[in-house]
């Protein structure tokens, strides 16, 4: 592999005067198949398409030319920045952008089928991974993965190239529907129509149960009483768009069910819709037809034969193998440990996180990174008959040494283990056959905290990527029979019946509740009277099964055929890793399948991580990811951004890459869009590592260090290789918004550590209105998009009790490795921006109780005002709860905002879940949340003894707070799902502990709203701190600009 670039400014770095002027050549070598050597400098910024030109021209003077035949029958090959090689198949890519690792491009013959070759290319720089990376992992599982992919996606694309264009258009942008029980009472006034053929607006009023069609007949009568009967055949031939991004208000649905419409009634506002004509529709269906037909024409030309049946292999069933279960340890290589240390091998069985059987331990081998056993042979307490399907076994390779105690005692030593590598496999292979023969398991070497007797079932099965300094341990599957042993399909039998009333009350526990085996005993003698009163308390019967009984498991499997159907929302938490079952988690899908789109959405968060869970790359949840994007473009977005932020974590770098290609090659349309997303986030990336470096540079002088290092960042991005690249593309934060290009001048750094870029586009669709985005580089945003998922399922839930509380859930995504975006929300300002404003001594600052009612003065007058004053008191409300529920701490001044509307909201979540900040072992966060003098002067509309507005909000807290309460298990159930995410503060159920506490799970409601009621009371009391803590930040930080 070639060193590492120490110099970031390397020759296809961004030229600024800060990095010093770059050229606008650069000397390319290049290597022809004849042999001969060719070295000529070539614009930085041509696409390979212009320099193959410009070398074809130039090796015509060359020996040998005629001997090279068609242009078109060869490509460049390169060396690439992370030392593998890449086919240049796709030549509209600039040099800049390829940035070889050296400047020398080899010139290849291309084999037959270009356009599947370009299309290999095309994703494999897409998803980060190159396709002949997997193409070269030599295991069946993989290859009979992508074979079934390939024949789903040409199936998926044949189907699109059937759809007419409504379809397509609802499968692309479709728009955000509102919850079903959510009612507003208010009148549509006035709404504003723009037509984009002839350019025209107009307005009119409709009734608010209008219906989308309604509405677009209404505006062409309107439009056609100006433009005479001329016209009068385009009638009938519209569709309603937003005017600011790409949503069509598809089907007809009355108007306040669509969030934008209702969005507008909320803050008296006319919504802006443009009529597009179909014809423009169908142009667009057409481009994205003939994108599809370029590919998939070429190689329904070329489809293999079909195979010839496979031959039937005599089996043998698992359960007729009632010998007991053992390994062969064969040996154990690159044991990193103290040549006097002794090493053992501790083995066991796992479903999920249920230990089967008593672990198997190996004798103790000496010896430098070599070891072999003598007893080699681990045999478990447990017969072959009893192994679940989904049974992992698990390893922890550790040393023993004597540890010397230090008290006084006859007894001087005692023995210690030092974990050294752990690693887990699956006892059953994909098909379901037990595995056999020799098998070479890479180990990882970090261990989690608290683990039971060094093993780690929850984590990963795939084995360490890095083979070459890992510790290795080889072991060997025995066979049991002459035949191969598989797990039989469903079994049909079928238990008894009985009734007891104590099944209530556990059936009524929260998913963290521990069940005792009298419990576990019950639930499973009472299984039928579950399914008949309790259908919900489904996973509680699933932990009370005796997985190491396959009479038990047989059983089950009977009974979830017949088990009634989950609401999706219960059906999640049969995802978890407590319940591996493949029949379980395909119930759990089953279920799944009755969510909308817009809910799908709210949980893809989780869903993407669970698939962590899943052993084998073709399982149920791995199809329903799939299938439901290539329904939802907007699904699809997110899906393919979730994969591809964490496709540089090796324990799940293989499968996410197979399921990133599977989508591509069944969305080849959206490739190219989401192609310029990366290609962008790739330059602003460039952007900030330039910003980093000038700060370093530059650093004795502050002053000259912000003028040259913003003058260079407005120098970057202004290049048109900047310039082109970051413009006219969709939003990654919201792919229906279309950010058109830069506008350079309000473009800056943000003063912090990882030095944001805060990036300000013009919006395409809408002229003159501008959009922000901030870009960080150096910071893990998967947490702050776990907490405003949260927020965002929060506010869905209220406003399904008809209580809208408005929340401002900004967007936010994490990109890549420590990378990503964060909405800018527009007309905001940071509470102590508001408060150093109104003071000239900082220290004062956060005592001004009237800045923050005069800022919205300033900014409303008369009933806007009164409407600005509500908006504060419902969002103060929302995020009161929402903060100490989710137990959200280093809540300082300049991470909550208000909007000139009146709407508080807060930012920046990198403590949760009761993670408060302390200095010297003192915390400094004392309040459970946020609620001071001067938002209660806001809510009281600066009426000193207001009584009835603050007896408003604290009813607006305490009616949200048990509308959580009733869902709290699905709160618990989303944080279970990420445990494995690797949050900082999310690694074990201890940390879920939080949310059980702070929403009063197993206590009654008026109990719980005792306990919310000494929180607020202490909020108040407390609010003081607040100020100090607030104080003080003001003073250690002047936020004026």
């Amino acid at each position: 592999m070639p060193p590492a670039m120490t110099d970031l400014l390397d020759i296809w770095a961004a030229h600024s005067p800060l990095a010093g002027q770059a050229p606008a050549h650069i000397t390319v070598d290049f290597l022809l198949p004849t042999g001969i050597y060719i070295q000529m400098d070539v614009p930085r910024e041509a696409t390979i398409q212009h320099i193959k030109l410009l070398l074809w021209k130039q090796a015509q003077t060359f020996p040998l030319f005629p001997a090279l035949g068609e242009m078109e029958s060869h490509m460049f090959e390169c060396v690439n920045q992370a030392a593998v090689h890449e086919e240049l198949e796709d030549e509209t890519r600039r040099l800049c952008d390829v940035r070889p690792f050296l400047p020398v491009l080899k010139l290849v013959t291309r084999n037959c089928g270009r356009a599947e070759r370009l299309l290999d290319s095309k994703i494999g720089v897409l998803i980060g991974k190159g396709l002949h990376e997997l193409d070269a992992i030599n295991e069946q599982e993989v290859k009979d993965f992508r074979s079934k992919m390939f024949r789903f996606s040409e199936e998926r694309m044949q189907r699109v190239q059937m759809m007419t264009c409504t379809e397509w258009l609802q499968s692309c942008f479709s728009p955000q529907l509102e919850p079903a029980g959510y009612t507003l009472m208010i009148d549509l006034n006035r709404s504003l129509f723009s037509f984009l053929v002839p350019q025209d607006s107009i307005s009119l009023k409709v009734p608010s149960s209008s219906t989308t069609m309604e509405l677009i007949e209404l505006a062409v009568r309107k439009w056609l009483t100006t433009h005479g009967p001329e016209e009068e055949t385009r009638r009938g031939q519209y569709v309603l768009r937003v005017s600011h991004c790409l949503e069509f208000l598809c089907g007809d649905h009355p108007l306040t069910h669509y969030k934008y419409i209702r969005i507008c009634m909320q803050a008296k506002e006319s919504p802006h819709l443009t009529l597009v004509h179909i014809s423009t529709i169908k142009g667009m269906f057409d481009k994205e037809i003939s994108t599809i037909r370029a590919v998939v024409t070429r190689k329904s030309c070329n489809l293999p034969l079909p195979l010839p049946p496979k031959r039937r292999v005599p089996t043998t069933c698992v359960w007729d193998v009632s010998s007991p279960f053992k390994i062969v340890l064969v040996n154990c290589s690159k044991v990193n440990a103290e040549e006097t240390a002794k090493v053992q091998v501790r083995a066991g069985l796992f479903h999920g996180t249920e230990l089967l059987c008593k672990p198997a331990v190996s004798s103790e081998s000496s010896g430098r990174s070599e070891h072999t056993w003598k007893e080699s042979t681990l045999e478990f307490e447990i017969s072959v008959s009893d192994l679940p399907r989904m049974t992992r076994l698990c390893f922890a390779i550790y040393a023993v040494m004597d540890k010397v105690k230090k008290q006084k005692s006859t007894k001087n030593k005692q023995a210690c283990h030092y974990p050294i590598a752990w690693v887990n496999t699956m006892v059953f292979d994909y098909k379901g056959q037990l595995k056999t023969g020799d098998i070479i398991l890479h180990c990882w070497s970090s261990f989690p905290d608290e683990l039971e007797e060094m093993l780690n079932p929850i984590g990963t099965i795939q084995t360490n990527p890095y083979t070459e300094n890992a510790t290795a341990l080889h072991i060997l599957f025995p066979e049991y029979s002459s035949h191969p042993i598989v797990f039989p399909p469903f079994d049909k039998g079928r238990g008894g019946k009985k009734f007891h009333i104590e099944l209530k009350e556990i059936m009524e526990r929260d998913p963290l509740s521990q069940l005792c085996e009298n419990e576990k005993d019950l639930i499973w003698t009472l299984r039928y009277d579950c399914r008949e009163n309790f259908p919900q308390s489904l996973p509680k019967l699933l932990l009370s099964v005796k997985w190491s009984k396959h009479e038990d498991m047989a059983q089950l499997q009977a009974l979830l055929q017949i088990w009634p159907k989950l609401s999706p929302r219960d059906a999640l938490e049969l995802l978890d890793f407590n319940y591996p079952d493949q029949y379980v988690r395909e119930y759990a899908v089953c279920c799944l399948r009755d969510m909308s789109d817009e809910e799908l959405l709210q949980y893809l968060l989780q869903l993407v991580q669970v698939l962590r869970y899943e052993p084998y790359y073709d399982c149920a949840l791995t199809h329903f990811l799939l299938e439901r994007a290539q329904g939802n473009r907007k699904i699809g977005h997110f899906l393919f951004w979730h994969l591809r932020s964490e496709i540089h974590m090796p324990a799940v770098s293989v499968q996410f890459a197979l399921i990133l290609e599977a989508y591509c090659r069944c969305n080849i349309p959206h490739i190219e869009v989401l192609k310029k997303q990366v290609e962008a986030l790739s330059k602003l990336k460039s952007v900030n590592e330039l910003i980093k470096l000038g700060t370093i540079k530059n650093a004795r002088s502050k002053t000259k260090e912000a003028m040259l290092t913003k003058e260079a960042m407005m120098t970057c991005l202004r290049q048109s290789g900047y310039s082109e690249t970051l413009s006219d593309l969709h939003s990654p934060l919201n792919p229906n918004v279309m950010l058109s290009d830069i506008n350079v001048e309000k473009c800056r750094y943000m003063d912090s550590k990882m030095k944001p870029l805060w990036i300000v586009y013009n919006n395409k669709l809408l002229g003159g209105d501008t959009l922000g985005i901030i870009f960080k580089n150096g910071d893990d945003l998967r947490q702050d998009m776990l907490t405003l998922q949260i927020l965002r399922l929060m506010d869905l839930l209220w406003k399904e009790a008809s209580l809208d509380l408005r929340i401002v859930p900004y967007g936010c995504l994490a990109t890549g490795d420590r990378a990503g975006l964060i909405e800018v929300v527009s007309s905001a300002e940071t509470i102590a921006n508001i408060q150093l404003t109104s003071s000239n001594v900082a220290a004062a600052a956060a005592f001004n109780k009237d800045a923050l009612l005069n800022w919205l003065k300033e900014r409303n007058s008369g009933d806007a005002l009164d409407r600005a004053i509500e908006e504060f008191t419902l969002s103060c409300a929302g995020y009161c709860v929402a903060t100490y529920v989710l137990g959200i701490g280093d809540r300082h001044s300049d991470n909550i905002m208000v909007r000139s509307t009146g709407q508080l909201f807060h930012i920046d979540f990198g403590h949760i879940l009761g993670n408060f900040k302390s200095k010297f072992g003192i915390k400094r966060e004392r309040v459970p949340f946020i609620l001071t003098h001067d938002f209660i002067h806001v809510i009281q509309q600066g009426k000193t003894g207001y009584t009835e507005k603050f007896g408003s909000f604290r009813q607006y807290c305490e009616e949200a707070y048990l509308i959580l309460r009733k869902n709290g298990n699905l709160f618990i159930t989303l944080f279970a799902l990420m445990l494995t995410a690797g949050l900082p503060e999310l690694t074990s159920v201890k940390d879920i502990q939080y949310l059980k506490d702070s929403l009063a799970l197993g206590k009654s409601d008026e109990e719980a709203l005792k306990q919310f009621r000494q929180k607020f009371d202490e909020a108040l009391r407390e609010s003081w701190t607040t100020k100090v803590n607030w104080m003080a930040h003001n003073v250690a930080k002047d936020n004026r600009s």
